[in-house]
């Protein structure tokens, strides 16, 4: 259908701009802005836990004010976020435009969930979800080769215009979304206003995706330090695996979310994806022994991120209440928030500083935290309908 093209070319907009933000935002705040790697650390950090608390209250904001409205306000705001960092040349106004940035970023989420669930049938959700993500991967590969460019040209001006390029694919995602049908307000249900903080069965479903998607930082930070450090392996090694777990979600992930048709599929693909990510932590223990060994892993771990991927949508969608899709979703969406603070922390100190044992122990973090989300969606459905898990 004409808006589920609409959705794709949103999507592959703004993660352009993602991509070229991932891959150039370090350079670009220690070079132009003049920060230490301290205070970009800090700052990012900031950025995004201010964004994962307005998480639910700008989701609440898309369900009771109509979600296309709302996300094409928050794209908006990502793009004017963009462009203040353009001008910011000191660490408070930094912090003042990552926090920007990240509530603006963590509420587009929630509001495009919201937009999705209100559009397409609730059986396709989890399909147009994963042809979402893997536009996204597919957007974020051409960010980042704009970023590469910058990176080899090493100028002030290639930074600038690689920033203000960002700053306009979110306005090009703004016009996009504006094309979608107009959602109307859902009616307002009785009960709390942001009825999620008290849904105890579904925060606990969050808490467990949020432990899985700790593997977020394996292939941008943990791989490659690990790569350094205890491996012989060739520095653009790092380059190949991204390349391979790219192109594998491009390839496969609507592959993969097509064969998940209720909750019970859903819950056994996350089972299942924690148990591949321990097969991948312990390929990846091996990699001392021969570069082979972290192609392997590779493979096992974009496995893994799919079929969790695949699970957890279905499960975020059939959870959450029609009406309450947006602060569902953002509530949901904190996940990401989380495992980005603190899945480079934790993740470092486990695998770096304890070599190959520590691997086997995220591993293993990965196994229970994946065998726990049945028992917690079969708690869930017990204020809800009763679909077996």
């Amino acid at each position: 259908m004409k808006f589920r093209r609409i959705l794709v070319h949103a999507q592959l907009a703004g993660s352009i701009g993602d991509g070229v933000f991932l891959v150039t935002s370090a350079f670009y705040f220690a070079r132009i802005v003049g920060l230490s790697a301290t205070e970009i650390g800090l700052g990012l950090t900031v950025g995004w836990a201010v964004g994962s608390v307005a998480g639910v209250p700008l989701g609440h904001l898309a369900d009771r004010r109509g979600p296309r409205g709302v996300a094409v306000m928050l794209a908006l705001a990502t793009a004017a976020a963009v462009a203040a960092f353009l001008v910011v040349r000191s660490f408070p106004l930094f912090v003042l435009a990552t926090s920007l940035y990240g509530t603006a970023q963590t509420g587009l989420s929630a509001a495009r969930q919201a937009l999705l669930a209100a559009l397409v049938e609730p059986a396709e959700r989890t399909v147009v979800r994963a042809a979402l993500q893997a536009t996204l991967n597919g957007g974020l590969a051409v960010g980042a080769a704009l970023g590469g460019i910058a990176l080899h040209l090493d100028t002030p001006a290639a930074y600038l215009t690689l920033f203000a390029l960002d700053a306009l694919t979110f306005l090009l995602t703004a016009g996009l979304l504006l094309a979608l049908p107009a959602v109307p307000p859902g009616p307002v249900s009785p009960g709390p206003r942001l009825a999620v903080l008290r849904d105890r069965p579904y925060a606990l479903v969050t808490l467990i995706n949020a432990v899985m998607l700790f593997y977020m930082p394996l292939l941008s930070l943990v791989v490659p330090l690990w790569i350094a450090t205890r491996t012989s392996a060739p520095s653009w090694m790092v380059s190949v695996l991204l390349l391979v777990n790219t192109g594998s979600v491009l390839l496969f992930q609507v592959r993969v979310a097509r064969r998940i048709k209720g909750l019970r599929d859903a819950s056994a693909a996350v089972r299942l994806a924690g148990l591949v990510m321990f097969a991948a932590c312990a390929v990846f223990a091996l990699s001392p022994y021969g570069w082979m060994f972290l192609l392997v892993g590779v493979v096992l771990q974009v496995a893994a991120e799919m079929l969790l991927a695949s699970g957890s949508w279905e499960i975020s969608f059939t959870l959450a209440p029609d009406d309450r899709q947006g602060q569902y979703q953002g509530f949901f969406g904190t996940g990401v928030a989380v495992a980005r603070m603190l899945g480079p922390v934790v993740l470092t100190t486990l695998v770096i500083g304890g070599g190959p044992l520590g691997w086997l122990v995220t591993g293993a973090v990965f196994v229970a935290a994946g065998a726990a989300m049945a028992p917690a969606v079969r708690w869930a459905l017990l204020r809800t309908s009763p679909e077996p898990a």
